[in-house]
Parts: C-alpha cells; sequence; structure tokens
C-alpha cells in the first residue's frame, strides 16, 4: 500500500472518542509519536503534545528525548507542554518494583502515573480526550498502555481514553521511515533506570558493548541533526 491510500485510508476510520475533534497526545518520545501526529493530522484532528516522563534516567537521556520531540513538534506547528520531570515521585511510585520484567507490575504502575497527569491536565485545559503514542513501541504491553489509559480518564468527568492501535495499517513501520527522514535520536532502551540495567545486562551477556548515551541516530542521509554519523539498527 502506498503511503498516501495507507494515510487515507487511516484517516477514514480515525474518529475520537464521541466524535471530539480535539485530542492530547501523551509522547514518550519523537520516534514512537512521529507516525501518530501524522495520522492525527492527516484527520483533521486538532492536537497538543503533553510531554511528561519522570520515568527517563539518565536527565542526559532525558533531555535529549524531550529535545527531540519539542524539534519535531515544533517543525509541525503543534503545542507542546513540557511538564516536570518529577522522578522522585517516579521512583516513589515504582519503590518495590526494582526487579519486576518489562511489562510487568513496574510498567504498568508506570503507565497509571503518566496518564494520571495527562488525563488531568486534560481536564483543566479543554480536552475531553487523550491518548498515547506508548503502545505503537516494540518494547510495550498495547493492552497494558489501553488499560492504564482508561483507568486514568476514568478518574476525571468528561474525560476519555482513545485506545485506538496505532501499529495498524503500517504505522510501526511509518514510525521508522519518520524517524530517519527526521534522522531522529535512536534510543537503546525503554527509558527507566531498570530497563537500562537490563539492557546493559543482556549486552554484556550477548558479548556487545554498553549503552552509549546520545550516541546513536536514525539517518537516511549522511549527518544527524546534532551533526553526528548514524547507525541504523
Amino acid at each position: 500500500m502506498c503511503l498516501l491510500q495507507r494515510l487515507e485510508d487511516k484517516a477514514s476510520e480515525l474518529v475520537p472518542p464521541n466524535g471530539e475533534r480535539k485530542v492530547l497526545l501523551h509522547s514518550c518520545c519523537a520516534p514512537c509519536s512521529g507516525s501518530v501526529i501524522e495520522d492525527i493530522h492527516q484527520a483533521g484532528i486538532d492536537l497538543a503534545i503533553f510531554f511528561y516522563n519522570p520515568n527517563i534516567h539518565p536527565q542526559k537521556e532525558y533531555q535529549i528525548r524531550k529535545e527531540e520531540n519539542i524539534r519535531y513538534a515544533e517543525k509541525m506547528g503543534i503545542p507542546f507542554v513540557d511538564a516536570d520531570y518529577d522522578t522522585d515521585r517516579w521512583f516513589h511510585v515504582t519503590s518495590g518494583h526494582e526487579t519486576d520484567p518489562e511489562r510487568g507490575e513496574r510498567c504498568g504502575l508506570c503507565f497509571d502515573m503518566r496518564f494520571v497527569e495527562a488525563a488531568e491536565y486534560a481536564a483543566g485545559h479543554g480536552f475531553k480526550v487523550f491518548t498515547s503514542c506508548l503502545g505503537i513501541s516494540r518494547w510495550k504491553d498495547f493492552d497494558q498502555v489501553t488499560r492504564a489509559g482508561i483507568k486514568a480518564a476514568s478518574l476525571f468527568p468528561g474525560i476519555s481514553y482513545w485506545a485506538y492501535n496505532w501499529r495498524k495499517k503500517g504505522g510501526s513501520e511509518r514510525m521508522i521511515r519518520i524517524a530517519k527522514e527526521e534522522g531522529f535520536y535512536q534510543q537503546q532502551y525503554c527509558g527507566c533506570v531498570y530497563s537500562l540495567r537490563d539492557t546493559n545486562k543482556w549486552r554484556k551477556e550477548h558479548g556487545r558493548p554498553p549503552v552509549e548515551i546520545g550516541k546513536d541516530f536514525y539517518s537516511v542521509s549522511p549527518k544527524s541533526p546534532a551533526g553526528l554519523a548514524s547507525e541504523v539498527s
């Protein structure tokens, strides 16, 4: 299916809950949100990006991911809400779950925390619907993400979570294509200190070097936005 046909087909089925035409998008990073933003725009829906991700560690990684998301939002002319980093609260919420596996209970607690903030912001700023690009990631359990979104929305009267599967109709493939076209930062782990730990453990067991923050960028050109050569996995 060609890109134009995919976008037209997808736009025809993109209808937020209750037919709302204004959506708050919780974004975890630029690569995951790229195709979601494209799809929402193509459907003629107004949106703003809400960036609240206190799970991302270390702060250098957090800043790179946030700045990439801001860069893309500015390019697309989309309002960007930069919420607090709030790491102390995140560590408190996930305390006792340091050894949970990826997609385990810790991830659910993390989604709950971030989505409650998104739903609260939506309720206070004229949005009746919010959604997230988290479910498009290969590191995430789509159903776990959706449950957290619906749960958060239920805490605020009049707020709905748009549980659309952004992986559909080539969304995952387009996500990678946009990341390459834009030269986005290519993050090597999910985001939190525990995923970084487990990723480095796996790398060591398989004879690979540890994660190097700020090193890799997607690219189809010889230069990334930061002027660094890219490595595309």
